[in-house]
């Protein structure tokens, strides 16, 4: 049994909501590209936060204040070393990837988009790297251009040059598919990009908790994350870009903090990164964080991503077993890099009604468009089911997952 042989599956006694039984089953959770669960690390440095440390950040000369200062400061350096950034690079907290595009898009995305530039992303996108540069793009009068992909869902790169001289100012693409796992080839995307001039933005939302991430050799010009995908608290995130880029950029949202000198006319913008995070900040979230950030460099990013890479495998082995079951995304065995993601789909049974009985079977799945709508009908399906999984899930739970799926489908064919 794996439970018994594999050293990572000690972590599970970190996380208090793995510990608990869904319509009278051991709850097997495979929804991790939605949100992972948090440890027992997590929830403590936000409740003592709360305890001990609670008070406005910034503004206070108390010791209260000076302590959550500290607190919440500490974080960027642990980002930068997290993410192997190196001193060219500034840490902007947001509330997550969607926020981190939307701000990149009515910033840098205003400056250097005009009308019949072009803004290249890929079929691949999510909702929250499409529907930014769409509302960018009715405003500016710039074009949206998309990298195909194939049957698989794997990039077709082969017109890529030509599609980057078409005047493309910005490229802003997935590291790796939430839909279909795809692992895209970003740095190769950045290099041809560079040369033809463009600005890359890469939406790390998959691979920040997932993968070692280090952006001196990616180099992309700005990498978004969500804190909620790498085991920290939800609505908390970040954008980190280039320094002299974010210094060229102008502020987003008017407030507090964002500045420096205010009159009644006018107002000088604070420096980077405060210029950026008007107001208040979600400073339990990114003491949260921290604390995520500390628990994962604990493990390892490069034993999280072995062990997720083992599990998935196996996983697309047992599904491709399933008589009439369609796998979406590509064979591990054909790529040298797949996220811990696998959707599918079954003849005749909608995707949300096998996820229904699936959880009264204590199997949490997701079933939907993924927010992927525009792939999903390059797919032709309306939705598929979702298995995702994080270092803290088993092979035993995946052969749980398959005996459900095999009772769930038998009932749908009686």
């Amino acid at each position: 049994m794996l439970q018994a042989q594999h050293p990572m599956i000690g972590y599970r006694n970190d996380f208090p909501a793995l510990n608990q039984r869904v319509a009278g089953h051991p709850l097997i959770y495979f929804d991790n590209a939605a949100t992972t669960q948090k440890p027992e690390q997590v929830i403590e440095a936000i409740s003592d936060y709360y305890r001990y440390d609670n008070a406005n950040v910034h503004r206070g000369v108390h010791e209260l204040s000076q302590r959550a200062t500290q607190a919440y400061e500490g974080v960027r350096p642990k980002l930068l070393t997290f993410f192997d950034a190196g001193s060219d690079y500034s840490v902007i907290f947001t509330r997550g990837v969607t926020e981190g595009i939307n701000l990149l898009a009515q910033t840098i995305g205003k400056q250097r988009c005009v009308e019949g530039d072009t803004i290249l992303l890929t079929e691949l996108e999510h909702h929250s790297n499409l529907v930014p540069w769409q509302m960018l793009a009715k405003e500016t009068g710039a074009r949206l251009d998309f990298i195909p992909v194939d049957e698989n869902g794997v990039l077709l790169l082969d017109q890529l040059e030509s599609q980057l001289s078409q005047g493309v100012k910005l490229v802003s693409l997935t590291h790796i598919s939430n839909t279909l796992g795809t692992v895209n080839p970003v740095q190769e995307i950045i290099e041809l990009a560079h040369k033809a001039g463009a600005l890359v933005i890469v939406d790390g939302a998959q691979s920040c908790g997932h993968s070692p991430i280090s952006l001196k050799e990616m180099n992309p010009d700005f990498y978004v994350f969500s804190g909620h995908k790498m085991m920290g608290p939800m609505g908390v995130g970040g954008v980190i870009g280039r320094t002299s880029l974010l210094e060229s950029m102008p502020p987003w949202q008017g407030g507090g903090e964002m500045i420096s000198r205010v009159e009644y006319h006018d107002f000088q913008a604070n420096e980077v990164p405060q210029q950026f995070e008007a107001g208040t900040p979600n400073v339990e979230g990114v003491v949260g964080l921290g604390a995520a950030l500390d628990y994962l460099e604990s493990i390892g990013m490069d034993r999280i991503q072995e062990y997720e890479s083992e599990l998935t495998g196996y996983g697309y082995e047992a599904l491709t077993q399933l008589s009439g079951l369609t796998l979406y995304g590509p064979n591990p065995d054909e790529v040298e890099e797949r996220g811990a993601t696998l959707s599918f789909t079954m003849p005749t049974i909608h995707a949300h009604d096998l996820v229904s009985m699936m959880d009264m079977k204590g199997v949490a799945l997701r079933g939907g468009h993924h927010c992927n709508q525009p792939l999903m009908r390059k797919l032709g399906v309306p939705a598929t089911v979702r298995a995702s999984f994080a270092f803290y899930n088993t092979k035993d739970e995946m052969d749980s997952m398959i005996s459900a799926l095999k009772e769930v489908i038998s009932f749908f064919r009686r």
